[in-house]
Parts: C-alpha cells; structure tokens; sequence
C-alpha cells in the first residue's frame, strides 16, 4: 500500500482493540508512511507486528508507547478537531514509559520538512496542550 499523501511505502501495525476509539473509523489497523508519517485507517491486519524502529530510530521498540505515539502523530494535522483524542495518547504514551514531547522532537528532526506535518510546531502546541 502507498501513501495517499506523497505516495511513499506504508507500514501496516495492528491497532489493539482500545486504542480504536482514537482512529477516523473502526479500522483494525493503520497503514503509517515510512516517508512522512501520515496516518490512514487499513482494513488488513498484519499477520505479525511490524518493528516500528523502522520508521525511526525515536519510534519506541515496546508496542505499548509505539502505537499510541504513531497515532497521535497521525492525528497532529488537526489539533482542533482531535484535541480530546491527542491529550488520551500523549498520556498512554507517557504511561508506558516514553517521553512523548521528546519522541516527537526526535521525529520532527529526522522528518523534518518530509513530515506530513511541521511536527516541531505541532510539538510545541502539544505542549501548551498538556
């Protein structure tokens, strides 16, 4: 599957069941491009979970804080209207042991321009968020 947004490769993660609730739809999966990092509901559930690492090296390796944190960052294109869905990630993020202030720092460094969105500005209004 190819990104909507730049066309670049995505990598399908399996979304567990109470973290649904945060994604446009009730998709079981997300496809996350390894090129910009945007985020799209998917239908098809990888067979086994992916190594989020590859995306970057400030994804998480533990799937309790790499699946939250990729999902806030999806949603970052649009502070107003997931505002109450962000504030849950960045919790559950934080509640499994990372950072996600600095996680998303590290990713606007490594995207940069690339992102699907200016992740640096984003972060800074995540932080007057929490």
């Amino acid at each position: 599957m190819s990104c909507q947004s730049c066309g670049g490769e995505t990598v399908a993660v399996s979304v567990p069941a109470e973290l649904r609730e945060y994604l446009p739809g009730n998709a079981p999966a997300v496809a996350v491009c390894r090129a910009c990092l945007a985020m799209e509901p998917a239908d098809d559930v990888p067979g086994e979970s992916p190594d989020l690492t590859v995306l970057d090296e400030a994804v998480p390796g533990n799937s309790d804080a790499a699946v939250p944190l990729l999902l806030l960052v999806g949603l970052l294109d649009s502070l107003a209207l997931h505002r109450a869905e962000i504030t849950a990630l960045l919790e559950r993020v934080e509640q499994a042991g990372t950072d996600p202030l600095l996680a998303v720092d590290r990713l606007a460094d490594s995207y940069g321009d690339d992102a699907h969105v200016d992740l640096g500005r984003r972060r800074h209004q995540l932080e007057q968020l929490l």
